[in-house]
């Protein structure tokens, strides 16, 4: 009777010390678990830190090109109009050219592509007699 009741009692109270420190370690691993794995873990930040640096890159990129396009806006104003950028814009817009110019016409590719990739457009260049 005494083995039994010695048994019982390691149940009782030696359960209970192995019992909290096995459900700690579960609550701590859990935790430790979704702060690598979860949706704002180590990794996740990996993938919104690259995210980041792209957006980083087109914003670079998109300030370039605004500022391009800002500069040769500028070219244009009424208060200081610059006549070759006017007669640029006119001719591409309207599609003209001068008598004189020389036009260089390029063949395009099977897939609609220009022939060079640095020449998109037909070049016109003045032509000398």
């Amino acid at each position: 009777m005494m083995l039994i009741g010695t048994f019982r009692h390691f149940l009782v109270y030696g359960g209970r010390l192995v019992l909290v420190p096995v459900i700690g370690a579960c609550v701590v691993g859990y935790f430790a678990y979704h702060a690598i794995q979860g949706d704002r873990g180590l990794i996740a930040l990996g993938h919104v830190q690259n995210q980041i640096d792209q957006a980083k890159a087109v914003l670079a990129q998109v300030r370039g090109e605004r500022e391009r396009l800002e500069n040769e806006t500028s070219l244009l104003r009424p208060d200081h109009l610059d006549g070759d950028m006017l007669d640029e814009r006119a001719r591409a817009v309207l599609n003209y050219s001068h008598p004189d110019d020389l036009v260089l016409m390029y063949k395009a590719n099977p897939d609609g592509s220009a022939a060079s990739a640095d020449r998109a457009a037909p070049a016109l260049l003045p032509n000398k007699k």
